[in-house]
């Protein structure tokens, strides 16, 4: 008995630091994943790179993006950190206030 209690606060620290840094970090995962699924033509996008730019075309793994007129750079899916979020036309939260 005395054996299960000297290693009961090594199995509580076992699952705390599982809890605090393994479950959100695969949360995080899951997320991205389905980001990049969900991409489309015309999304504007953000790279690891830190450049901006929008979707031109999906070839599978490949996707064409046009980071400013007639320059398109091939990138590989996995490169995409995210998605900009597009703003809210003003006109149209004006007219549901109303």
């Amino acid at each position: 008995m005395e054996q299960l209690t000297g290693f009961l606060p090594l199995i509580l620290i076992g699952a705390l630091m599982y809890a605090v840094l393994i479950l959100p970090q695969q949360r995080r995962t899951k997320e991205h994943k389905s980001l990049l699924a969900a991409l489309e033509e015309g999304d504007e996008v953000l790279m690891n790179s830190g450049i901006h730019g929008f979707i031109s075309a999906i070839d599978g793994e490949i996707l064409w993006v046009e980071v400013a007129e007639k320059v398109e750079l091939k990138v590989s899916r996995s490169a995409i950190a995210g998605k900009v979020p597009t703003p809210v036309d003003e006109t149209v939260d004006d007219l549901e206030e109303s």
